[in-house]
Protein backbone atom coordinates (compact mmCIF):
# COMPACT_ATOMS: atom_id res chain seq x y z
CA UNK A 1 0.00 0.00 0.00
CA UNK A 2 1.43 3.33 -1.12
CA UNK A 3 -0.38 6.86 0.28
CA UNK A 4 0.54 10.55 0.06
CA UNK A 5 -1.35 13.12 2.01
CA UNK A 6 -1.68 15.51 -0.24
CA UNK A 7 -2.23 19.56 0.97
CA UNK A 8 -2.02 23.00 0.63
CA UNK A 9 1.08 25.11 1.64
CA UNK A 10 -0.74 26.17 4.74
CA UNK A 11 -2.18 22.59 5.36
CA UNK A 12 -5.57 23.06 4.46
CA UNK A 13 -8.04 21.30 2.04
CA UNK A 14 -5.81 18.29 2.85
CA UNK A 15 -6.74 14.78 1.42
CA UNK A 16 -5.54 11.32 1.27
CA UNK A 17 -4.55 9.77 -1.96
CA UNK A 18 -3.94 6.19 -1.18
CA UNK A 19 -3.68 3.12 -3.85
CA UNK A 20 -3.35 -0.74 -2.30
CA UNK A 21 -0.55 -2.82 -4.02
CA UNK A 22 -0.19 -6.86 -3.64
CA UNK A 23 3.05 -7.93 -2.34
CA UNK A 24 6.00 -5.57 -1.54
CA UNK A 25 6.41 -2.32 -3.94
CA UNK A 26 9.11 -2.58 -6.41
CA UNK A 27 10.30 0.50 -8.36
CA UNK A 28 8.24 0.19 -11.23
CA UNK A 29 4.75 0.22 -8.90
CA UNK A 30 5.88 3.17 -7.40
CA UNK A 31 6.61 4.80 -11.07
CA UNK A 32 3.12 3.51 -11.43
CA UNK A 33 1.76 5.14 -8.68
CA UNK A 34 3.92 8.58 -9.28
CA UNK A 35 1.59 8.53 -12.67
CA UNK A 36 -1.87 8.12 -11.09
CA UNK A 37 -0.55 10.60 -9.00
CA UNK A 38 0.29 12.97 -11.29
CA UNK A 39 -3.22 12.40 -13.14
CA UNK A 40 -5.15 13.28 -9.94
CA UNK A 41 -3.24 16.33 -9.70
CA UNK A 42 -4.41 17.40 -13.27
CA UNK A 43 -1.52 20.01 -13.99
CA UNK A 44 -0.62 21.28 -10.13
CA UNK A 45 2.60 20.71 -8.79
CA UNK A 46 4.09 18.66 -5.64
CA UNK A 47 6.42 18.50 -3.22
CA UNK A 48 6.58 15.07 -1.94
CA UNK A 49 8.23 14.30 1.27
CA UNK A 50 9.23 10.71 1.42
CA UNK A 51 11.15 8.53 3.92
CA UNK A 52 14.50 5.95 2.47
CA UNK A 53 11.57 2.95 1.19
CA UNK A 54 14.16 0.91 -1.05
CA UNK A 55 11.06 1.36 -3.64
CA UNK A 56 11.71 4.96 -3.49
CA UNK A 57 15.56 5.02 -4.63
CA UNK A 58 14.91 2.28 -7.53
CA UNK A 59 16.22 2.76 -10.91
CA UNK A 60 13.14 3.18 -12.52
CA UNK A 61 11.91 5.64 -9.63
CA UNK A 62 14.69 8.12 -10.26
CA UNK A 63 14.75 7.55 -14.30
CA UNK A 64 11.30 8.65 -14.01
CA UNK A 65 11.61 11.28 -11.34
CA UNK A 66 14.18 13.13 -13.41
CA UNK A 67 11.61 13.66 -16.43
CA UNK A 68 8.98 15.03 -14.56
CA UNK A 69 10.71 17.97 -12.74
CA UNK A 70 7.71 20.38 -14.33
CA UNK A 71 5.48 19.08 -11.55
CA UNK A 72 7.64 17.53 -9.41
CA UNK A 73 9.72 17.99 -6.31
CA UNK A 74 11.23 15.57 -3.47
CA UNK A 75 12.89 16.32 -0.37
CA UNK A 76 14.02 12.79 1.64
CA UNK A 77 13.24 12.52 5.31
CA UNK A 78 16.19 11.50 7.27
CA UNK A 79 17.30 8.20 7.54
CA UNK A 80 14.65 6.44 9.77
CA UNK A 81 12.50 8.89 11.23
CA UNK A 82 9.73 7.84 10.73
CA UNK A 83 7.91 10.20 13.91
CA UNK A 84 8.63 13.16 10.91
CA UNK A 85 6.73 11.30 8.36
CA UNK A 86 2.93 11.90 8.39
CA UNK A 87 2.04 9.01 6.44
CA UNK A 88 3.15 7.18 9.96
CA UNK A 89 0.47 8.59 11.72
CA UNK A 90 -1.89 7.57 9.38
CA UNK A 91 -0.94 3.91 9.26
CA UNK A 92 -0.78 4.46 12.50
CA UNK A 93 -4.62 5.56 12.93
CA UNK A 94 -6.02 2.94 9.85
CA UNK A 95 -4.62 -0.17 11.76
CA UNK A 96 -5.69 0.71 15.83
CA UNK A 97 -9.28 2.42 14.68
CA UNK A 98 -10.07 1.14 11.59
CA UNK A 99 -8.19 -2.59 10.99
CA UNK A 100 -7.88 -3.83 14.85
CA UNK A 101 -9.67 -6.49 15.58
CA UNK A 102 -10.51 -7.31 12.01
CA UNK A 103 -11.74 -10.72 11.49
CA UNK A 104 -10.05 -12.65 9.27
CA UNK A 105 -11.89 -13.52 6.07
CA UNK A 106 -9.23 -12.70 3.33
CA UNK A 107 -7.43 -9.64 1.24
CA UNK A 108 -11.15 -8.90 0.01
CA UNK A 109 -12.30 -8.12 3.41
CA UNK A 110 -9.10 -6.40 4.00
CA UNK A 111 -8.94 -4.01 0.89
CA UNK A 112 -13.05 -3.22 2.47
CA UNK A 113 -11.77 -2.48 5.42
CA UNK A 114 -8.79 0.05 4.22
CA UNK A 115 -11.18 1.84 1.67
CA UNK A 116 -13.83 2.76 4.49
CA UNK A 117 -10.84 3.44 6.69
CA UNK A 118 -9.60 5.84 3.50
CA UNK A 119 -13.10 7.32 3.69
CA UNK A 120 -13.42 8.55 7.23
CA UNK A 121 -10.14 9.92 7.08
CA UNK A 122 -10.92 12.07 3.91
CA UNK A 123 -13.75 12.95 5.48
CA UNK A 124 -12.13 14.47 8.68
CA UNK A 125 -10.18 17.49 7.99
CA UNK A 126 -9.00 17.89 11.47
CA UNK A 127 -7.56 14.12 11.46
CA UNK A 128 -5.57 14.69 8.45
CA UNK A 129 -4.33 17.80 9.45
CA UNK A 130 -3.47 16.45 12.95
CA UNK A 131 -1.35 13.63 11.05
CA UNK A 132 0.80 17.12 9.66
CA UNK A 133 0.81 18.71 12.76
CA UNK A 134 2.18 15.70 14.91
CA UNK A 135 5.04 15.18 12.09
CA UNK A 136 6.27 18.53 13.11
CA UNK A 137 5.84 19.66 8.75
CA UNK A 138 2.80 22.70 10.05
Amino acid sequence: MSGVIITTPKGTRSKLFLMIFHGSMHGKDFVFYLKQLKRHLAGRKLLLIWDGLPAHRAGPVTEYVQTQQKWLKLARLPGYAPELNPIEYLWSAMKTKDISGLPVRGLPNLKQAIHRSRRRINGDQKVLTGFLRASGLY
